[in-house]
């Protein structure tokens, strides 16, 4: 009876390897972070190749697929379950980071479109020529 109540060895190593990676996400998603902030893109590109490897890992692991797999895990892989919960938040944090400068660079991109009558701005078109803005055709003719 003592025997249906110990940990089997392979839960506790898959455990025990599961703990290590997701601590390795967890430093990943914070350089992560720290790439976008100063845009090394370099940086941010190699960081996601190992993350994806890491899950990937992680996923074998635990066998859990998919969100909804996660209530499958026993009870002892509870801390591992609310470190992947602490993993998620910082992949959101990075994510909200991403949003927010995709919104800035489409608020220039739209500023420098604007087919305002007033704008004369120059621009270029796709072959790299100068082209202008529109002009108030009505205030030039009068």
């Amino acid at each position: 009876m003592s025997e249906l109540a110990a940990p089997h060895p392979t839960v506790d190593a898959s455990l025990a390897k599961a703990m290590e990676r997701v601590t390795k996400l967890e430093a990943l998603l914070e350089e992560e972070f720290e790439a976008l902030k100063v845009q090394d893109l370099n940086n941010f590109s190699e960081i996601n190749e190992s993350k994806d490897k890491l899950l990937k890992e992680l996923m074998a692991l635990t066998g859990v697929n998919k969100p909804e797999d996660a209530h499958k895990l026993d009870p002892s892989w509870n801390e591992f379950k609310e470190k992947m919960r602490y993993c998620r938040n910082l992949h959101r944090r990075s994510e909200i980071l991403v949003t927010r400068k995709l919104d800035a660079i489409k608020g220039a991109l739209e500023s420098i479109r604007s087919d305002s009558l007033t704008s004369s701005i120059e621009t270029y078109d796709r072959l790299g020529k100068m082209k202008r803005g529109r002009h108030i055709s009505g205030y030039l003719s009068v």
